[in-house]
């Protein structure tokens, strides 16, 4: 058993027959009451945000997961096709246990959180950052770069990103895949 002092970012804790993932946490102390822990979690298999109070010692749930490197193949009727690094097994999980579907690239290597009590996959998470070749972009026009003007880019995968308009087709850019956003433009 574990308590409210044993909370950590990332940890993956059992609450109401659902698995949640602690986002943010942290304690407020008042001069009469207890003190209070608090959490901001995201429900693995729900989806949903939620925000949760314990007093301080309070018994909670905390569910082990393994981490394991597996490489995306392909997407059919089944759902997202990966395939397991070390032992070369598929497995095929819907969209919504992917973290970002839309920066999905062939060949990737991606994380799968796995329930060791089950042996079922919970989540997929991409690299915070990765690299990928834009498909179709307006020209920027020359000298419009005192303001950060941004423009819609078509990367490989499908996804539109918005980018500075220095950035042309062709080109590599990194993007952050938790936020979507555009981060730096890569030289081959």
């Amino acid at each position: 058993m574990a308590n409210t002092s044993d909370i950590s970012r990332g940890m993956i804790i059992k609450l109401d027959g659902s698995l949640y993932t602690v986002v943010e946490f942290g304690e407020n102390k008042t001069a009469r009451a207890a003190a209070k822990v608090w959490a901001k979690l995201k429900g693995l298999d729900n989806s949903r945000s939620i925000e949760k109070t314990w007093n301080s010692g309070d018994t909670i749930f905390p569910v082990r997961v393994e981490r394991k490197t597996f490489q995306y193949l392909y997407k059919d009727d089944t759902g997202y096709n990966f395939m397991d690094n070390e032992t070369f097994e598929q497995i095929a999980l819907a969209e919504n246990l992917v973290d970002a579907p839309q920066f999905l690239k062939e060949g990737q290597e991606v994380g799968v959180l796995i329930n060791t009590e089950t042996e079922q996959p919970m989540s997929v998470e991409l690299p915070d950052k990765i690299v990928l070749k834009v498909t179709y972009s307006e020209p920027g026009v020359k000298g419009d770069t005192a303001t950060r003007t941004l423009k819609p880019a078509t990367v490989e995968t499908g996804a539109t990103v918005n980018v500075p308009l220095f950035v042309n087709e062709g080109e590599l850019i990194r993007i952050n895949t938790k936020t979507g956003e555009y981060v730096e433009r890569v030289k081959e």
